[in-house]
């Protein structure tokens, strides 16, 4: 059989993307839970090789903690989308974007709201 390649999962037909998240990165929640630091624990779906940082980007979910926010949320492992970053990547029609993550409930449903335009990379998770 040949070797898994890519980053498999549950990215689907992701396209490739500058990953500007690495495990241990810390990013401002943008929805209106009441987090407002997040500290990424792991990434979903990332495989992984020896000596490398699993690495997020816009659309991927994570693990994290809220190091930051209402008392309630924080010291627990919660699921969170990344919506934001700040290293650019590419989309196919050649524009470069870099734009937090957010909140989610059990599986995909988000807590709360989100206050700000997502890009398509998004819609999987906030549609």
């Amino acid at each position: 059989m040949a070797s898994k390649r890519g980053r498999g999962g549950n990215a689907g037909n992701k396209f490739r993307m500058s990953l500007g998240l690495p495990v241990a990165a810390t990013v401002n929640c943008a929805d209106n839970t009441g987090a407002k630091n997040l500290y990424i624990i792991s990434v979903k779906g990332i495989k992984g090789r020896l000596n490398r940082l699993p690495s997020a980007c816009v659309g991927d979910m994570v693990m994290a903690t809220v190091k930051k926010g209402k008392p309630d949320l924080r010291k627990k492992v919660l699921p969170a989308v990344i919506v934001r970053q700040r290293k650019p990547f590419r989309r196919k029609d050649g524009v470069y974007m870099y734009f937090e993550g957010i909140l989610l409930h059990s599986s995909s449903v988000m807590q709360k709201c989100v206050f700000f335009k997502n890009g398509i990379e998004n819609r999987d998770f906030t549609a």
